[in-house]
């Protein structure tokens, strides 16, 4: 099993700053991609950024140029710095991780941290 369990989550203003932080741990052996989603309430959960095992990037359209999606593997963590928040970024924010089984991948969430942007 893989845990994660984000952190950074908070209150800030209309063009401020956060950055959000995931720690995989347990049996993390396999993990390939990593990445951010969030669902503000009454909506579903969306893709916000993701990285692969090389670095590669994705991001949902809302938030190209604003957010980075980064990866540390030698502490087993996931970051997302978030720039220029917007009030429509308000939402909870889950760390997710794909982990390769053989022919099959099992994919696991963490809990979740809230961010609120508003004035």
């Amino acid at each position: 099993q893989v845990r994660l369990v984000e952190s950074g989550g908070g209150l800030v203003q209309p063009g401020g700053s956060l950055r959000l932080s995931c720690a995989a741990t347990g049996s993390i052996f396999g993990i390939s991609a990593m990445g951010w989603y969030r669902q503000a309430p009454g909506l579903q959960r969306d893709l916000v950024a993701t990285i692969s095992t090389g670095d590669t990037a994705d991001y949902a359209d809302s938030v190209k140029g604003r957010f980075t999606i980064s990866r540390d593997y030698a502490n087993n963590r996931v970051y997302l710095q978030m720039n220029s928040l917007k009030p429509e970024d308000t939402a909870v924010y889950y760390c997710n991780a794909d982990q390769q089984r053989g022919v099959r991948t099992k994919t696991y969430w963490g809990q979740g941290t809230q961010v609120t942007v508003s004035s």
